[in-house]
C-alpha cells in the first residue's frame, strides 16, 4: 500500500509542464506556431522569477489550449535573449503569431495572468448572436462593454472595434448585430452601454450606462468606457489597481470577499457610497473604493493601521501627490464618521499622516539619522548640502556601504556646510521628488535647489564621496584627514 502511495505520489511530481521550454535552437521555429503566446524570460538564480514559477505553472495549465506559457532560460540562450532586448529578470513579453506584440504589464498571480491573457486571446470583441450568448457575457464578474449595430459595416462599429482593441487588455468587449437583442435594449440603430457587475449593484447609480455622444469615434468610445467603467465605489484588487492610480483615492480597507460574503462586502461599501455620492453631486473632486486588507497588507502598513482584525472599515486618503490622510475615528454605521472626515479634507484641515520613526533624543552622530519627522528640518535647510543614503536594514550592500559612510561623515565633522545623513526607508514615509526603488539610494540635496535633487551614481569608496562632493557643493570641503604617522628615529637605541 505504502508503494502504492509512493508511485501515486512519484507520478504527480513527474507530470509534465505546461509551460514550454524553450532554447536559441529552438524558439524561432516554434513561437510562431502560437497565435498567442507570453515568454517570459529568466535566470534561475533571481528571486522574483522563482516567486513566479509557480504562479506561472498555475496559469499555463489552466490557458492550455488558448494561450501559450513559454519560458527561456537566458544564462543558458544568451542569444535568443539578447535579440529581444533582455536586460533584467524576469522579463514577460506578448508574442502574436511569431512577431513581439509589446512588453506584458499584467498582474503577476495565476488569477491575474489568466485574467489578463483571457482577453488578449482571440478578437478583441466577440460577437453575440443570442439573448442567452448576452446574458452569460455581462453575468462575468468584471464589467461588461456591448456595441449594439444594425450593420456589420457601419462606421460606428468600425470605430468601435477600433476601442476595443486599443483597450483590451484592462476591459471585456462584445457586439452584435441581432435585431432582437437591439429591441430588447431599446437601441434603435446603433449604441455602445457599458453593463456593471451584477455583484456590485446598488441603489446609488445605474446598473448600466449608455453611449451618449451622437458621433462614435474610437477617442470617444474609449473615454467614455474609462470614465464610466468603474463608477461611484469599484472594488479595488490586485488586477485593476494600477488603472485607478492618477487620481486622489480614498479606500475602505475590510473584509471584502464576494466570492464567500458578498452580502457583508456589499453593506459597507453601500455605506461609503451614500457619503460619497453625497461629496460627488456637489462637485468634489475624489475617488472611491473599497479593498480586502488582507490582500494589501502592505497599504495598512504604510498608513500605520497596525490592527487589522477588527469588522470595521479602516479608512485612508492618498493624494496624486502621495500626501496620506488617515481617519482617526471609528467608521460608524450611519456614516457620520466618514461624513466628518471627508468635510475636514475638502476644508484643508486634516493633518498629514508621515509614516516616521521618532525623531533621535541625540543626532550628534557624523551620520545624521533622518526620519520623516525631522526630514524637513534638515535635508531642506537651504544653506547645507545633504547627502543621503535610504537604506534598509536587512540590505547586504547597505551594510557593506556603512562603515565606509561613517568614515566620509567623520572627514567632514568639522564641515558647517555639508550634512552626511541617511534613512532607513522602510520604516519612514521618504518625500517627493527622492524615489526609491532599490537599496542603497543615494541622493545628493544640493545648497540652494531644495526641489532638485540629483540622484548619486558614483563609486562608494570614501574617496569616491569626496571628489563627488568637491566637485557638487557650493562651499569648498573642509576635509578632516588622519595625522600622519611619525617616522621611528633611526639614532633612538631600543
Amino acid at each position: 500500500m505504502l508503494r502504492l502511495l509512493f508511485l501515486v505520489a512519484l507520478a504527480g511530481f513527474a507530470r509534465a509542464s505546461d509551460v514550454l521550454d524553450y532554447t536559441d535552437e529552438d524558439f524561432g521555429t516554434k513561437i510562431g506556431n502560437h497565435d498567442l503566446a507570453l515568454v517570459e524570460f529568466f535566470a534561475p538564480w533571481c528571486g522574483h522569477c522563482k516567486r513566479l514559477a509557480p504562479e506561472y505553472e498555475v496559469a499555463a495549465t489552466r490557458l492550455k489550449g488558448l494561450v501559450a506559457l513559454v519560458k527561456v532560460d537566458c544564462t543558458a540562450n544568451s542569444e535568443i535573449c539578447g535579440k529581444y532586448g533582455v536586460n533584467g529578470y524576469p522579463t514577460l513579453k506578448i508574442f502574436r503569431e511569431g512577431e513581439v506584440s509589446g512588453p506584458y504589464e499584467g498582474p503577476r498571480t495565476a488569477d491575474g495572468i489568466v485574467s489578463f491573457l483571457k482577453k488578449q486571446a482571440g478578437p478583441a470583441s466577440v460577437e453575440l448572436k443570442t439573448e442567452a450568448e448576452f446574458e452569460k457575457f455581462i453575468a462575468d464578474k468584471d464589467a461588461s462593454v456591448v456595441g449594439f449595430f444594425a450593420d456589420h459595416e457601419s462606421a460606428a462599429n468600425t470605430e468601435y472595434q477600433k476601442a476595443a482593441s486599443t483597450l483590451r487588455e484592462n476591459f471585456r468587449f462584445a457586439h452584435t448585430f441581432s435585431e432582437a437583442l437591439l429591441k430588447s435594449k431599446d437601441v434603435d440603430q446603433d449604441g455602445v452601454i457599458l453593463f456593471r457587475p451584477a455583484r456590485l449593484s446598488n441603489k446609488f447609480e445605474d446598473s448600466s450606462v449608455k453611449f451618449s455622444e451622437e458621433k462614435f469615434t474610437s477617442n470617444k468610445i474609449k473615454r467614455f468606457v474609462q470614465d464610466s467603467v468603474f463608477g461611484i465605489c469599484p472594488h479595488m484588487t490586485d488586477d485593476n489597481k494600477d488603472q485607478l492610480k492618477g487620481k486622489d483615492l480614498l479606500v475602505a480597507y475590510y473584509d471584502v470577499d464576494y466570492d464567500k460574503n458578498p452580502k457583508g462586502s456589499n453593506y459597507w461599501r453601500n455605506r461609503v457610497m451614500k457619503v460619497a455620492k453625497t461629496f460627488l453631486d456637489q462637485g468634489k473632486q475624489l475617488s472611491f473604493t473599497v479593498a480586502n486588507k488582507f490582500s494589501f497588507t502592505h497599504d495598512l502598513s504604510e498608513f500605520g493601521f497596525d490592527n487589522k482584525d477588527g469588522e470595521l472599515p479602516l479608512v485612508a486618503i492618498r493624494t496624486t501627490k502621495g500626501d496620506k490622510y488617515v481617519m482617526a475615528e471609528e467608521f460608524s454605521r450611519d456614516g457620520k464618521a466618514l461624513e466628518r472626515f471627508l468635510q475636514d479634507f475638502f476644508d484643508g484641515k486634516l493633518k498629514r499622516y508621515l509614516k516616521s520613526e521618532p525623531i533621535p533624543e541625540n543626532n550628534d552622530g557624523p551620520v545624521k539619522v533622518l526620519v520623516a519627522e525631522n526630514f524637513d528640518a534638515i535635508v531642506n535647510d537651504d544653506s547645507k548640502d545633504v547627502l543621503i543614503e535610504f537604506y534598509a536594514p536587512w540590505c547586504g550592500h547597505c551594510k557593506s556601504l556603512e562603515p565606509k559612510y561613517v568614515e566620509l561623515g567623520e572627514k567632514l565633522a568639522m564641515d558647517p556646510n555639508v550634512v552626511i545623513a541617511k534613512m532607513d526607508a522602510t520604516a519612514n514615509d521618504v518625500p517627493s521628488p527622492y524615489e526609491v526603488s532599490g537599496f542603497p539610494t543615494i541622493y545628493f540635496s544640493p545648497a540652494g535647489q531644495k526641489t532638485k535633487p540629483k540622484k548619486y551614481e558614483g563609486g562608494r569608496e570614501v574617496s569616491d564621496f569626496i571628489a563627488y562632493l568637491k566637485k557638487e557643493a557650493a562651499n569648498p570641503l573642509e576635509v578632516q584627514e588622519e595625522p600622519k604617522k611619525k617616522k621611528k628615529d633611526p639614532k633612538i637605541d631600543l
